[in-house]
């Protein structure tokens, strides 16, 4: 009876222990609940009292642009092709942006990967300092690379491809670094045992497992370089970008222009998304899907 008295005791107390951790964890979760709201209402006001119009006076006006833009597209919807053709070129110097640049970002971001896989690195003390050298390139924005490239190079596609290449490398080398952990040893070893060097074990026994991912990261990632690339246009770095820039500016009688240009981007990011995601099944899965959605 002794023993169950105390047992019964140890249970009550170990409930009101648990009780009192759940009480003070909700607590600290209100805290910081009230603390977060408290930020984001003062970085709100904060940058709403910089800005050069408030924003509550600037809202009623939203729909003005696509009002304007949609307005001129549809009263000159005749000229429509013609723009469509004129902006063509520009739209294939803003995929040349992207592709080269995803090209440039897989390769230096797959030697990367290798380089800071543990298990794989051929100097294990330099997979730190080179997984900070990723985090670096990719924490800085490819529009701050770009701005400082356009002050040194001049403005033109080149800032802007090297600009998102190196935010590629960072961003891919992390993605291609942990499909590499889940690579199997086993062939390594086997190759090992045999004499191989370092690029050989990596090109025969670790790229052939991992290529259909590294694959699909990098038309993942050239997705994203599109959009990338047609932004980086509004600073000068060229491409379509450039031209949306310029006819936004130029205001009204420009604005059918601009339309003409979102169609095209629009277009273009729906079949490449459309496109790389067919390739992506095959390659993961070994066949493309029989449904595309729009």
């Amino acid at each position: 009876m002794a023993d169950e008295a105390v047992n019964g005791g140890q249970a009550v107390a170990v409930g009101t222990a648990y009780l009192a951790q759940i009480k003070k964890k909700r607590l600290m979760n209100f805290i910081m609940l009230v603390v977060f709201l408290a930020l984001l209402v003062s970085g709100f006001y904060t940058a709403d009292s910089r800005n050069a119009g408030g924003f509550w006076d600037g809202i009623t006006n939203i729909f003005d642009f696509p009002a304007a833009m949609f307005g001129e597209a549809i009263e000159r919807a005749p000229l429509m092709p013609g723009y469509l053709v004129k902006y063509f070129p520009s739209l294939i110097e803003t995929i040349n942006i992207a592709a080269a640049s995803t090209l440039i970002g897989a390769l230096l971001g797959l030697g990367m990967s290798l380089l800071v896989t543990r298990g794989f690195a051929p100097v294990p003390w330099l997979v730190n300092p080179l997984r900070r050298v990723l985090d670096i390139l990719r924490a800085i924005p490819e529009i701050v690379i770009a701005l400082v490239l356009i002050f040194m190079l001049g403005g033109g596609p080149v800032p802007a491809m090297i600009a998102i290449a190196l935010h590629s490398i960072g961003a891919l080398g992390k993605l291609f670094s942990e499909v590499n952990e889940n690579a199997s040893l086993k062939p390594v070893e086997g190759l090992s045992s045999v004499g191989a060097g370092w690029i050989q074990r990596m090109w025969l026994g670790v790229i052939p497992q991992v290529a259909p991912n590294y694959l699909s990261y990098a038309l993942l990632r050239f997705e994203i370089n599109i959009r990338a690339s047609a932004i980086l246009g509004f600073v000068g770095a060229g491409g379509i970008g450039y031209d949306l820039r310029n006819t936004m500016s130029w205001g009204v009688g420009k604005y059918d222009e601009a339309a003409a240009i979102f169609i095209l981007l629009f277009l273009t990011i729906v079949v490449v998304d459309q496109l790389s995601g067919l390739l992506r099944n095959r390659l993961t899965h070994g066949t493309a899907t029989s449904q595309v959605t729009l």
